[in-house]
């Protein structure tokens, strides 16, 4: 049986395949204006935005994106306490199917924007993953996009899950900064 949600990753990563440097935080050299642009027209799209408890995104509209906050705090399934579109979702007694169904969300686009826990719990239900490389920057010791990087990349991760690359969008020209859907055939 086909599902309901098409699931959809989004990320940029430095060289070396981080989404944030070893405290968490994505340093500024990481934001490119074209990248952010087209992340905010892609969260316009989805449904609902599946992220863990340090991972977010800042937009006009963020505030009105249903979501689910992945964290290991809540036994299941708690109410937001900031955000009447949100829920508190712990991903290891709760399905995401079961969770989204709870947040109101029946089928559609569902946006995965991180952690590296995150991304790499919904590997195997992906149907495209959005890869961005800021290739000017390296943070040697960071957060990585997948539990198995650095020692396999983003792509060879992607690869061994069953999708597939298109060809590559530049973003940013000046900067290297190129743009990858990884899809499933």
């Amino acid at each position: 049986m086909a599902s309901r949600y098409q699931i959809v990753g989004y990320v940029i990563v430095t060289r070396d395949g981080m989404i944030a440097n070893a405290d968490g935080v994505m340093p500024p050299e990481m934001i490119v204006e074209a990248d952010q642009r087209h992340f905010e027209q892609e969260l316009d799209t989805v449904a609902a935005v599946v992220h863990g408890r340090h991972s977010q995104e800042h937009f006009a509209r963020s505030a009105q994106r249903r979501r689910l906050v992945a964290t290991r705090r809540v036994a299941g399934l708690a109410p937001h306490p900031d955000n009447p579109n949100a829920l508190l979702w712990n991903p290891a007694a709760v399905a995401h199917e079961t969770a989204l169904q709870a947040l109101g969300v029946t089928g559609g686009r569902i946006g995965i924007i991180g952690g590296t826990g995150i991304f790499g719990l919904f590997l195997p239900w992906y149907d495209a993953f959005y890869l961005t490389r800021a290739d000017d920057v390296t943070l040697p010791g960071g957060r990585p996009v997948f539990p198995d990087v650095p020692r396999e990349t983003p792509e060879q991760i992607l690869q061994r899950h069953g999708l597939y690359p298109d060809a590559s969008h530049v973003l940013d020209p000046v900067r290297g900064t190129s743009l990858v859907v990884w899809s499933r055939r």
